[in-house]
């Protein structure tokens, strides 16, 4: 263990004003981010402490390329990644970067023996140099922005942002729920029971904040830090040790996390092991072999829903958290506001290909049509115009490469090429090539039509296609609308649903399906917010209450059982 290089009393100087913030803003629920959107307000002259420029943070992701990675970490047994099995960029470049690969039989042992010196430190100090891991990463948030954009396909100002301070702020938020859990009971009290003429019975009570054991969090390809760091800080700052398991093909902006974790903890006086990376060689499946150890106590999940059911069955060992698939659902049933719901709406289908576990993917619309401040539009009214819509958004090749990005993966290509197949198309997907990167695959979104009385389109709208695809699904009324959506929601879950409304009877239908069924809403969206973002510290990611995900991004319930209360009971001196 390294000697101290930040004291406790420097961390809480530093970084407390910052927690009570958080803490004021998760229980206003007013807009607060402590952490930039802006590229330009990183590097020189920037207020915040050692911030990489823009041309800095380019320089150092560049220099990674081709490297190792060497965290010294106890147990490494060899090197995943490289020229032959590493991660390549959705645009088109080789990172080539090796990582340490791990031996869990040793790993795993040395990350238990770290937790009892973090144990002791407390909720605060433990949230303090949280903090302070977070404030390290946002100071690179340009090189981290490169990271994300060249593993999960985003475009540059997402990766920047979603990757970045939106990613921070949801770190952050865990860690201010942590903070808030932990409090809640005293650390110690004094206790005495009358007992009428006779002395009363005096005690001291000591109340700790115990771990449950070593936090797996498993990373996923398309958000690996916005969806990778709730669980991690909220497991590492609740006094878990925290093996971080990326995807393969996103391994870099986690592995940068885990260095920057291990950075902080030994300059803070403790046992940097208490943060270790996990990577996998081709076909290993380290998951499986991971998530059923006896020593892992705690699993943060998100990915398909095929692997989080296994976790949920086999894991039983572990508090497992979840993020699965679903099926977002958008009603519309009216709107005084058309051109602006038809602009949101293009702008929803169209951000990051698609790709987002908030995405649209089914717009109930009646077959009888809709009533609008533009006039009655027929089912077949709206569809083109939601597709014109989209098409116009995505007319310039630049404007579409800086709202699209990169598709992932294979899988989504061939989700994409195979839509046509389900339906009747009412847009047809577009190469658009991407100068800087000719590499990249870039395709702009389908809308199938769909009968949503046919058995055969049901089968194909009732799944999950993530991916740039959605159906416009015709249906009997609006009533038949909501009832389609609190179906949806019960049987194949939802993280979203939207509804552009102007009946009263309508609305509260909806907003009644969804608390019946738990799923967030949103209501008439036709400015600058769209339905598949969320702002930490205000809104909820998911509610843990239905099949798509067992957990919400961030609430007490979230952080709560990542640790126990352990009560030690003397008598009073």
């Amino acid at each position: 263990m390294a000697a101290a290089e930040l004291t406790a009393q420097q961390l809480t100087e530093k970084h407390n004003p910052t927690l009570f913030k958080a803490l004021d803003a998760i229980a206003t629920r007013a807009y607060w981010s402590p952490h930039p959107e802006h590229p330009k307000a990183y590097g020189e002259g920037s207020p915040f402490e050692g911030s990489l420029s823009a041309a800095d943070g380019k320089a150092a992701f560049d220099a990674l390329l081709g490297s190792r990675i060497d965290l010294g970490q106890p147990g490494t047994d060899g090197w995943t990644g490289g020229s032959e099995n590493g991660e390549v960029s959705p645009y088109g470049i080789e990172l080539g970067i090796e990582y340490p690969h791990a031996d869990p039989d040793v790993l795993l042992p040395a990350m238990r023996a770290a937790i009892p010196a973090w144990r002791d430190a407390g909720p605060e100090l433990r949230a303090v140099v949280c903090l302070e891991i977070l404030a390290r990463i946002s100071a690179r948030t340009h090189e981290f922005a490169h990271a994300v954009m060249h593993t999960s396909g985003q475009a540059f100002m997402m990766a920047f942002q979603a990757g970045g301070p939106h990613a921070q702020d949801r770190g952050m938020e865990a860690v201010a729920y942590a903070y808030a859990e932990q409090v809640r009971t005293p650390g110690a009290a004094e206790w005495s029971k009358p007992q009428g003429k006779r002395d009363p019975l005096n005690l001291s009570k000591q109340f700790t904040a115990v771990p449950r054991g070593i936090a797996l969090m498993i990373g996923c390809n398309t958000f690996p830090t916005w969806n990778g760091y709730p669980g991690l800080f909220a497991s590492l700052a609740t006094g878990n040790p925290v093996v971080v398991k990326p995807h393969p093909r996103a391994v870099l902006p986690l592995a940068l996390t885990v260095q920057v974790a291990r950075e902080v903890l030994a300059e803070a006086g403790f046992d940097p092991n208490l943060v270790c990376l996990a990577t996998e060689n081709p076909g290993e499946g380290i998951a499986k072999t991971l998530a059923v150890r006896p020593e892992i106590r705690i699993i943060d999940y998100t990915g398909s829903t095929a692997f989080g059911d296994w976790l949920e069955t086999n894991a039983r060992q572990a508090q497992v958290y979840t993020e699965k698939a679903g099926v977002n659902t958008v009603v519309i049933d009216s709107t005084a506001n058309y051109k602006g719901m038809l602009s949101n709406l293009a702008f929803s289908l169209s951000l990051y290909s698609g790709q987002m576990c908030t995405t649209p993917q089914n717009l109930l619309i009646p077959r009888d049509g809709i009533t609008t401040d533009a006039g009655p539009k027929s089912y077949d009214e709206v569809v083109t115009d939601i597709a014109g819509a989209v098409s116009g958004l995505l007319g310039d090749d630049a404007r579409a490469n800086a709202l699209l990005g990169a598709l992932v993966n294979p899988d989504v290509k061939a989700r994409l090429e195979a839509a046509p197949g389900l339906g009747e198309l009412a847009l047809a997907t577009r190469e658009v090539e991407n100068p800087e990167f000719p590499g990249a695959v870039v395709r702009t979104p389908v809308i199938v039509k769909l009968d949503g009385t046919k058995p055969d389109a049901e089968a194909a709208y009732l799944s999950e296609c993530f991916g740039p695809v959605s159906f416009a699904v015709a249906v009997d009324s609006s009533a038949d609308a909501v009832e389609l959506l609190r179906r949806t929601v019960r049987d194949k879950g939802a993280m979203t649903v939207g509804a552009y409304t102007t009946s009263d009877e309508v609305e509260r239908a909806v907003e009644e399906a969804c608390l019946e069924e738990c799923a967030q809403l949103s209501l008439n969206l036709t400015g600058g917010v769209y339905v598949n973002q969320t702002a930490a510290f205000s809104d909820f990611h998911g509610s843990g209450g239905n099949p798509a995900a067992n957990a919400a991004l961030c609430d007490g319930a979230f952080v709560s059982n990542r640790f126990r209360v352990v009560e030690v009971r003397r008598e009073a001196k």
